[in-house]
């Protein structure tokens, strides 16, 4: 779209060039005329002649002046489609910029809290699983988190958070260790409420003994979903 974008202006440019060149080729036109005129012939002309050639040069003039009128409406005219396009290819960018930071494919930052998970000494006590950690985001998502990362692995819907072997998570991929930083950006009260509220998740894992502590931080720091987001099913 932005290469269709491009051409439009190069095409525009070009048209309104073009108009310059006609506009300046029309006055040349008319000094033309004023320079051709001998001055001795309309001295020698009786009065009938020269009312003639008046009413010639007055046609001439206002044909040359309709024709300038002409060429400034279409100058106008370009200019005028020159800056809609200016304007519709910015509300595009703006389109495209929202979609990019919804999908997750934009670097964000905004208040939020921070969830930190530590792994005890206690073996009685089981490690923090891939379980414990979609629970916890999912919580987050629906208190109105407009973006999540775990252990800067930025969550987006096709985001995978698993656990290998019950020795170690991946998620999207790629293998993260405790401690598990999970970060949202969102409304502070909702998120931490939707975390440590009766029953909520955070209250349920202090229970059984994790080591889990809130933070809220007024600038979260997100990064990008950097893998490549493929559509199989959907069309």
């Amino acid at each position: 779209m932005k290469t269709n974008l491009k051409k439009g202006k190069i095409t525009m440019a070009i048209a309104i060039s073009i108009a310059c060149f006609a506009l300046t080729f029309v006055m040349l036109m008319q000094f033309k005329i004023v320079n051709q005129t001998d001055i001795t012939a309309i001295e020698n002309m009786r009065e009938t002649e020269l009312r003639t050639e008046l009413a010639n040069w007055k046609a001439k003039y206002e044909e040359t002046e309709l024709k300038y009128e002409e060429i400034e409406e279409k100058i106008d005219e370009y200019k005028k489609t020159k800056q809609s396009n200016e304007e519709t290819e910015k509300l595009v960018d703006d389109e495209l910029e929202q979609v990019n930071m919804t999908l997750g494919k934009t670097y964000v930052e905004g208040e939020g809290i921070e969830v930190t998970l530590r792994d005890t000494e206690n073996e009685e006590i089981t490690k923090i699983s891939s379980s414990d950690l979609l629970v916890i985001v999912n919580a987050l998502k629906l208190a109105g988190a407009e973006a999540i990362s775990i252990n800067e692995e930025r969550i987006v819907n096709m985001s995978d958070i698993v656990t290998i072997n019950n020795s170690f998570i991946k998620v999207n991929g790629q293998r993260i260790l405790a401690p598990y930083v999970i970060k949202a950006i969102g409304n502070q009260t909702y998120l931490e409420s939707a975390l440590l509220g009766n029953g909520g998740c955070v209250d349920e894992l202090k229970k059984i003994g994790h080591d889990v502590s809130i933070v809220k931080v007024n600038k979260v720091k997100i990064n990008q979903y950097n893998d490549e987001i493929k559509i199989k099913y959907m069309e």
